[in-house]
């Protein structure tokens, strides 16, 4: 495993000459993460674990402080790494001046404190911002994670089955949001991906709702969008369930067309596609049915160490669809008076299209 780490840390070397860095500071848990194994979580919101120095010249630090170095010597080696005090910004300052004059700074993952630290250090360093670097390498899905979130995604699509059956009338959304955690949890998920989304009745409307106290009836809609992690990979699922048996005109509506604007995409994807048009496949649809305006949102997003990673797919998005990248496909429509609709599913661009994972 340690050889993918170090390949991963070439391409990006590689990246870093043709833009004329000295070194690059990793500051994203997940980036340092994917080009090292070390930790994928931070201990807490206001502070690191650690940080990844990649330098042109193939000397590469991992900088953590005194409470890691255990865990950093089991993965890098130890002449290595560099353990950081009570500031953290001015003690790399030092480190970053050894590895050269003009480095690279993951802006979006430093805090506003951390940069004058760095500034007020010393001189003799250039830092200019380099975010994006490190999610373009990881945007193309290396084989080992595909297999990794093929096996995340297979225990979702096991959720998805099972879920049906616990929504009873009388249980609010924590405690199908409770149940859910526990299956992931035991059916091999280390974890869950991200915070579950169970959304009863007019809930349903909110894209992000938050489990409450709500309870399913008889006869209302329930969407679930949840999503594990397994081999330290993600998965992302939304189903939209109706609980009776008489659903209403407009869930059976909103239903359908968020599934022909579902399958319009998908079938149309292909590598070389721009990525805003895979959005315009399926806001197409809702168009000529008169309720675009109820499409709040974009397509989809990429998914892999995090659950929202690049590429994204809305109509500002730049590029292309390419093999490798794994995106999900989650058109919705959204209606305040009686809730929504959201069908999700995550797939992988090959050569020839898009197949479902």
């Amino acid at each position: 495993m340690s050889d993918i780490f170090a390949s991963r840390r070439e391409n990006l070397r590689r990246a870093m000459r043709l833009r004329g860095l000295d070194a690059m500071l990793i500051s994203q848990a997940a980036n340092r993460f994917y080009l090292s194994g070390f930790e994928l979580h931070d201990p807490q919101f206001n502070e690191s674990a650690g940080r990844l120095v990649i330098t042109s010249d193939g000397h590469d630090w991992l900088a953590t402080d005194g409470r890691y170095l255990d865990a950093a010597s089991r993965i890098w080696d130890r002449e290595r790494i560099f353990i950081y005090g009570g500031n953290a910004a001015r003690e790399l300052h030092g480190l970053l001046r050894r590895c050269g004059s003009r480095i690279g700074i993951e802006a979006n993952g430093v805090s506003l404190t951390f940069a004058r630290d760095l500034t007020d250090a010393g001189s003799g360093l250039y830092c200019e911002a380099a975010d994006g670097m490190v999610e373009r390498l990881r945007r193309i899905k290396e084989p080992c994670e595909i297999s990794a979130l093929e096996k995340s995604f297979a225990l979702n699509h096991k959720l998805m089955k099972w879920v049906e059956g616990q929504l009873e009338p009388g249980r609010t959304e924590a405690d199908i949001s409770w149940l859910i955690e526990r299956f992931f949890r035991e059916n091999g998920a280390s974890e869950l991906a991200f915070a579950n989304i169970v959304a009863v009745g007019k809930n349903a409307a909110l894209p992000h709702a938050i489990p409450g106290q709500d309870a399913v009836t008889d006869n209302c809609p329930v969407l679930v969008d949840v999503g594990c992690r397994v081999e330290n990979y993600c998965s992302d699922q939304t189903r939209t369930f109706w609980v009776g048996t008489a659903p209403t005109d407009e869930f059976r509506r909103a239903l359908d067309l968020t599934r022909q604007a579902q399958t319009a995409a998908i079938e149309g994807m292909r590598p070389g596609m721009p990525l805003r048009m895979a959005y315009a496949l399926a806001h197409d649809v809702f168009a000529k049915a008169g309720v675009a305006n109820a499409f709040t949102h974009g397509l989809g997003h990429g998914v892999g160490l995090e659950t929202h990673e690049a590429p994204s797919l809305s109509p500002r998005a730049e590029g292309v669809l390419e093999p490798g990248m794994v995106v999900t496909v989650e058109p919705g429509l959204y209606y305040p008076q009686w809730g929504g609709i959201r069908w999700e599913y995550t797939v992988l661009v090959e050569e020839d299209g898009v197949r479902i994972l």
